[in-house]
């Protein structure tokens, strides 16, 4: 493989890590981290906004969910058989805003039920 595209496989590997990936000083915050990791490792947010968000949740069943004993075999091989079941959940969404000052680009995180869902890059600090 030539120097150039090693070199370009290398900056799209680590650009796609920075877009999941969020630094504070010298540790990492990552999709998946509790609230208490990132205030641990970031310090608190400038601004959060909590909301509670309701979600419809179906599940079709299969044939195999339904055995008499209750057993369920093969369940990737399982026809469907129609029935459904539904359900409303209620997700806790948080966001949050750090405002990293004028020579850093302000973090936008997206909680849902105490876990880091979505990071996004936002406007220049102040």
């Amino acid at each position: 493989m030539r120097p150039s595209r090693l070199l370009l496989l290398f900056f799209c590997l680590l650009i796609s890590q920075s877009v999941l990936a969020l630094r504070c000083g010298h540790e990492l915050v990552e999709l998946g981290n509790s609230k208490n990791d990132v205030v641990y490792k970031c310090g608190d947010p400038d601004s959060i906004d909590t909301h509670l968000e309701r979600r419809s949740v179906s599940h079709y069943a299969s044939e195999s969910n339904y055995f008499g004993d209750g057993a369920t075999v093969y369940p990737n091989t399982a026809t469907n058989i129609g029935l459904q079941q539904y359900a409303e959940v209620d997700v806790v969404v948080e966001e949050w805003v750090y405002d990293f000052g004028r020579r850093r680009l302000q973090q936008y995180l997206r909680f849902e039920n105490g876990r880091l869902k979505e990071l996004k890059t936002l406007d220049r600090g102040h």
